[in-house]
């Protein structure tokens, strides 16, 4: 019987290894706006949903870092659910305040941009597996606002 039970776990296990997920990927990081405690930026996340029915997003979070120091962190809890057999855009907001950006000067005055790494984990709610982590990691540069673009929002 213990065999039996031991068969039967294997076969589920490998059933559910080989189901499909739905994958994600980082489209972009760009300014969003700019207020008098901080700066926010959007990542753009592309997500493909392989199952006939919508998945329930449980949540986002999300740490953003520049040059070894963390600038952005946070949650988003219960942003939506994954369209049925499409790929869906969401949109994370990335708050930044004035005093992070201060503390990396010599990043922002070479070239007046951030350096960025971004780590996202994307919680989804599947059938069957239950709560599954997508994690997404991104690298790149985040262009800062300029004097014009403050004066023009």
């Amino acid at each position: 019987m213990a065999n039996l039970m031991e068969k039967a776990k294997n076969f589920v296990s490998e059933k559910v290894a080989e189901m499909k997920k739905p994958e994600a990927s980082v489209m972009d990081v760009d300014l969003k706006g700019i207020s008098r405690d901080a700066v926010t930026y959007n990542a753009k996340i592309s997500v493909q949903n392989p199952y006939s029915h919508s998945v329930p997003i449980c949540q986002i979070s999300y740490t953003l870092k520049s040059t070894g120091r963390v600038i952005a962190s946070g949650t988003m809890p219960d942003p939506g659910s994954l369209m049925a057999k499409d790929t869906t855009i969401l949109d994370v907001a990335l708050k930044v305040a004035h005093s992070a950006l201060v503390t990396l000067g010599k990043d922002i005055g070479a070239d007046w941009d951030i350096d960025y790494e971004l780590d996202l984990g994307l919680t989804l709610d599947l059938p069957l597996i239950g709560n599954f982590t997508i994690p997404l990691s991104s690298k790149g540069e985040i262009k800062l606002p300029t004097l014009s673009d403050l004066w023009n929002k």
